[in-house]
């Protein structure tokens, strides 16, 4: 938001440099994120000066140009080359000296400089208005008046506006404060701490009254919930025309680009007083009535901008006897608004329902000052207020005469907040006892009535334009910020707690994995969890009807909650490679969400992603490409780092996975993780390899409660090492034999090893070679061949037993 510190001092008399004053209103909380310079014309004319035109002959080498000399004050004329028709002996002209910058409509800066023109010297330059920013016209020289003094200043004889815009970084509750007004309000409160006493000027509104009531407009307002406050009058008589200078001064100084005198009055009175303005023409509305309504889903309406947009059935509209003319506090219409030919307005100046407003804006993607205002919650008692200072100034700018009687619909008046205030809360809260009286003024100077005091709190009326002040807290909040954070003493003792938590907490374990994650060279990510709902769409583990979709969303892009941490991981992969990172180690802890027939689930995941290669090329190494046994370590060493060994392995297929397995604990799923199937990274544009481990992170957290580390002291006997080569049917798998071995001998047998395998030239049809170490220790004494030799006979008759095993 932009404050202009010129208006602001239209309404606080204050003499602080630009820069105290943005400390002060931070200080407030309204947080200055800039403060940016503003001159109505660009370069503040600096280095032009007055000059008189001695002589002007013509160019001896150009038809179409003049000499002339041109005294300027100096000791001698200036000899400047001109283009301009209307140039002429015995003007008084603006002159740009050299070195003087001047800038184009576009804001592009060039500079005087000495030249040649044609063979003649030219020692500056004579200025059509528009090369000054004073105008558009470039038919030819400005030609000044006779009485000014040559050598004069021209920033010194034209009205230039010099001003700086504040960049307000405002928070959403702060709607009191989204005018110059409300902004002046809070200034006010805190020069009062600074012991520094000014009076709020408010506009007066005195001079108003009807002068006739010769067009009435009326007003039917069918749903007082949706618009609980309505006022409007008309104008008659009016010249739709440029604003003046100082007007246009105020609305650029803070972005805007003025349009005409009524559309500008309404602007200014917006950014003045912060209440929304629309003016109608009266002459386009239908029926003399005015009937704000909703109407039924799927009609058309053309807004200012030309789009053609199709209402939802609870968009509050302004309507004429016949037809639509305006989305309610968003966005007018195309075919009522003020155009030149305008003669006589319908003011409009409300109250809509802030939720209304809010979702009908969000609705049709249109983001105005009126409805930024509006979905905050406005002042609902300054209506009319408002309505009168903009009537008034269309009188004193365009002309005309108010024609009817101000129409006000107010049913039920929006009442003042009373809330209790204990002085003991207060110092809880605060951390330090502020003074009564303190309080109290703080209070009055932010239009918080105080209805009566007791030594142990006040009783207070807060405004209705604070919406964001209900309860005892937030009144001393508001004390506190105008007090000053920073007047506030920390104290030299700190207070902690120390919280006794289980070793099996969510954030615990989550680092554990996170930092194991991060010395295996991966990077944490974190996505959005609002996302598109055509991702449903790329796997059949997916349904559309358990979407848990926005109620308020902010694109269709960004509709419904996710039910997979997949996608928008791989929107980060297909991210990085488009940028030529092609090498990826990924992991993400995020929740996914789910809507069945009886209630809403969210679930916590931990999600790994894998592509390109597993390490950078360097000269001592080579480079080596992530695959699916790499992703199975990592997804092995994190599980083992819970506890977790002996899992049981399944395979999956699906159209999330071309290859994949599943590790489960008992009956308890903890991952699945494989290879991404290739149409759905083609759906994201990925060419290259992804692999992807989703683990179910609550069934690990409950899990990880069962399970125990064991401890065991280092052996003090060697171990033996002993291999068989296999030959096996293609259907049996190493987690076959694992098994086996295990059960065969369980106390000295200690770990089962594939080192080698082979399928092809030389062995039968549908057989394949295993070569399978077996580690065997015993931790007590040292094996003798005799006890080895017994284990792997056993071994080897179990494996031809179960297995149909042979030796090779």
């Amino acid at each position: 938001m932009k404050i202009s510190y010129n208006w602001l001092k239209q309404f606080l008399k204050t003499d602080w440099p630009a820069e105290k004053t943005g400390e002060l209103l931070t200080d407030l909380g309204l947080e200055i994120e800039g403060i940016e310079t503003y001159q109505s014309v660009k370069g503040g004319l600096e280095g032009i000066v007055v000059g008189e035109v001695l002589t002007c002959t013509q160019h001896p080498n150009a038809d179409r140009l003049k000499v002339t000399t041109v005294n300027i004050g100096g000791e001698t004329p200036l000899q400047i080359v001109c283009g301009a028709p209307n140039v002429a002996a015995g003007q008084k002209v603006p002159v740009a000296t050299i070195g003087t910058t001047l800038y184009t409509e576009t804001g592009e800066a060039w500079k005087i400089k000495k030249g040649k023109i044609r063979g003649e010297e030219s020692h500056g330059m004579i200025c059509a208005e528009d090369e000054l920013g004073l105008g558009k016209s470039h038919d030819g020289i400005m030609v000044l008046d006779d009485k000014l003094h040559v050598g004069a200043l021209a920033s010194e004889i034209f009205e230039i506006e010099n001003d700086q815009v504040f960049e307000i970084g405002l928070t959403p509750n702060r709607a009191d404060a989204m005018s110059h007004y409300g902004t002046a309000r809070d200034l006010k409160a805190g020069l009062l701490q600074q012991d520094i006493h000014t009076e709020l000027i408010t506009p007066s509104v005195s001079s108003f009254h009807v002068d006739s009531r010769t067009l009435k407009i009326d007003i039917d307002v069918k749903d007082n919930t949706l618009a609980p406050r309505y006022c409007g009058l008309t104008i008659t008589g009016i010249k739709v025309e440029d604003s003046p200078a100082w007007l246009q001064h105020r609305l650029k100084s803070i972005g805007l680009t003025p349009k005409n005198n009524i559309v500008d009055i309404t602007n200014y009175v917006l950014h003045e007083l912060g209440q929304p303005l629309h003016a109608f023409d009266a002459a386009k509305i239908s029926g003399n009535k005015v009937i704000v309504k909703t109407l039924p889903a799927g009609t058309k309406f053309t807004t200012l901008d030309d789009v053609e947009r199709e209402l939802h059935a609870e968009d509050l509209m302004i309507c004429d006897a016949e037809k639509p003319m305006c989305i309610a506090g968003v966005f007018g219409g195309s075919h009522s608004g003020v155009s030149e030919g305008t003669t006589s307005i319908f003011l409009e100046s409300a109250y809509f329902n802030p939720i209304s407003i809010r979702k009908t804006a969000k609705r049709h993607a249109l983001n105005t000052d009126a409805s930024f205002r509006f979905e905050r919650g406005i002042d609902p008692n300054i209506a009319d207020y408002a309505l009168k200072r903009a009537a008034l100034m269309i009188l004193d700018i365009a002309g005309g005469e108010i024609a009817s009687d101000l129409m006000d619909f107010y049913p039920k008046k929006i009442e003042d907040f009373q809330v209790r205030l204990s002085f003991e809360n207060a110092k809880k809260l605060i951390g330090e006892e502020i003074p009564k009286e303190t309080i109290k003024s703080i209070l009055t100077s932010l239009d918080i009535k105080v209805n009566n005091v007791t030594e142990a709190g006040l009783g207070l009326t807060v405004p209705a334009y604070r919406n964001d002040v209900q309860r005892e807290a937030d009144v001393i909040e508001e004390v506190l910020r105008v007090y000053g954070y920073n007047n506030i003493n920390t104290t030299e003792k700190l207070n902690a707690s120390i919280s006794n938590t289980s070793k099996f907490e969510d954030y615990k374990l989550q680092n554990i994995i996170g930092n194991q994650l991060a010395s295996q060279g991966f990077f944490e990510i974190l996505s959005n969890s609002l996302t598109t709902p055509k991702y449903v769409g790329l796997s059949a583990q997916l349904k559309e009807e358990h979407n848990v979709e926005m109620l308020n969303p902010l694109s269709n892009d960004l509709s419904v909650m996710r039910q997979s941490l997949l996608f928008s991981g791989l929107e980060a992969v297909s991210y990085n490679i488009n940028r030529k990172r092609d090498n990826l180690k990924l992991y993400e802890f995020g929740k996914t969400y789910h809507n069945y027939s009886d209630n809403r689930e969210e679930h916590k995941h931990l999600s790994v992603l894998l592509s390109g290669n597993k390490n950078d090329l360097r000269w001592n190494s080579p480079v080596k490409k992530s695959d699916f046994f790499y992703l199975k370590g990592i997804v092995d060493a994190n599980l083992q780092r819970l506890g977790f060994t002996r899992l049981k392995v399944s395979p999956i297929k699906n159209d999330v996975f071309s290859e994949g397995v599943s590790l489960s604990l008992g009956k308890t799923k903890l991952v699945d993780f494989g290879i991404v199937n290739s149409k759905v990274l083609k759906y994201f544009g990925i060419s290259q390899e992804v692999l992807y481990a989703d683990f179910n992170w609550d069934n690990i957290i409950d899990m990880a409660k069962h399970s125990d580390i064991k401890f065991k002291d280092i052996p003090k006997y060697p171990e033996v090492r002993r291999d068989f080569a296999l030959l096996l049917d293609e259907q049996v798998t190493f987690e076959d034999i694992d098994t086996i071995a295990m059960q065969t001998e369980k106390k000295l047998l200690k770990d089962v090893d594939l080192f080698d395998v082979y399928q092809g030239k030389n062995l039968p049809n549908g057989k394949k070679s295993y070569a399978v170490s077996f580690t065997i220790q015993d931790e007590h004494k040292t094996l003798t061949d005799k006890q080895i030799d017994k284990i792997m006979n056993k071994l080897q008759a179990n494996f031809e037993k179960q297995l149909g095993a042979e030796l090779r």
